[in-house]
């Protein structure tokens, strides 16, 4: 079962208050549900590919509003097929949609006739329910976090975008296709939206995976930041390597200064080791900038004899 999944099923475990109910129901049935004439008859169909939501519209509409509804499955035709079930109330719509404060236009959607309640634990549920219809997230063991509920209208993703921000959310708006993405990118973000519609379990597995992520990212920057420099070293000391037996070879290092001379036989004998390393071995303490300059002096020294030959 993927993250969403399961963080859906979670949700659809949560027991409401009479009044979170509605709240979370007028969602569900704003974003996924759709009036159509059958048989000259109005019926109100909620669809979903999720079946725990399923499962919590069919429970809902016959527990908090009191209607009858059946439900269907069938298959999607395209992608991966996955099952489509449909939640159908052929009587009572006009009731139903009244009690859930929603209306219907001339095309069969669905509307919010009046603004979310104000009350806080019905705002949440109602975003709860926006969830439950429309959202997916990514797991949190992938590339990115990415969460987001597409809906039908601006209005709709307006509404979401404007509850969210209530809680510091800050989501941003796209058009995609025939309707509108409302989403967040920032994986603390997610995880303070998880917390507002109650999906503490998928919270606690989301933060868990995030923290598990930011730890072996940090290793992998310190063993980078290790290598590179290891890497410096080693080519540092390869060019230098080269240079002492350069001078070596065409005026020999017993001709060097002695300060000199000790440099060229202290990298010889300690090919691999880096400045610091070589400055604690030296019999005459120096710093490691002077330990630099005279490695310098060195070069200079070489490059005058390859010029000279030349």
């Amino acid at each position: 079962m993927s993250f969403a999944a399961q963080t859906k099923k979670e949700l659809t475990a949560i027991v409401n208050e009479p009044c979170c109910a509605l709240a979370e129901l007028q969602a569900l049935v704003e974003l996924n549900g759709q009036v159509k004439v059958v048989d000259s008859r109005r019926t109100l169909d909620v669809e979903t590919e999720n079946v725990s939501t399923a499962r919590r519209i069919y429970t809902e509409l016959r527990k908090t509003v009191g209607v009858h509804p059946e439900v269907s499955v069938r298959k999607k035709m395209r992608l991966k097929k996955n099952n489509v079930y449909s939640v159908r109330l052929q009587h009572g719509v006009d009731t139903a949609l009244s009690q859930l404060g929603l209306e219907v236009d001339d095309e069969g959607a669905i509307g919010l006739m009046k603004p979310v309640s104000e009350a806080t634990c019905c705002r949440r549920a109602y975003l709860r329910g926006a969830f439950l219809a429309a959202g997916s997230v990514n797991d949190p063991g992938s590339n990115s976090y990415h969460l987001e509920m597409t809906v039908h209208s601006l209005g709709e993703a307006t509404r979401l975008q404007e509850l969210m921000a209530e809680y510091d959310l800050r989501p941003k708006v796209i058009p995609r296709k025939n309707g509108f993405v409302v989403y967040l990118k920032e994986g603390e973000k997610i995880v303070e939206l998880l917390s507002v519609i109650g999906a503490h379990q998928a919270l606690l597995r989301f933060e868990d995976i995030r923290i598990l992520k930011g730890m072996r990212n940090q290793v992998n920057r310190l063993v980078n930041c290790e290598t590179a420099n290891m890497n410096k070293t080693i080519s540092a000391a390869v060019r230098q390597l080269e240079v002492i037996q350069t001078i070596d070879e065409r005026m020999g290092l017993h001709n060097l200064p002695d300060h000199l001379r000790e440099v060229a036989e202290m990298r010889q004998q300690f090919p691999e080791a880096n400045l610091k390393e070589l400055c604690d071995r030296m019999d005459n303490k120096v710093t490691k900038s002077g330990l630099n300059h005279r490695l310098k002096k060195l070069e200079e020294i070489a490059d005058n004899l390859r010029s000279a030959k030349a």
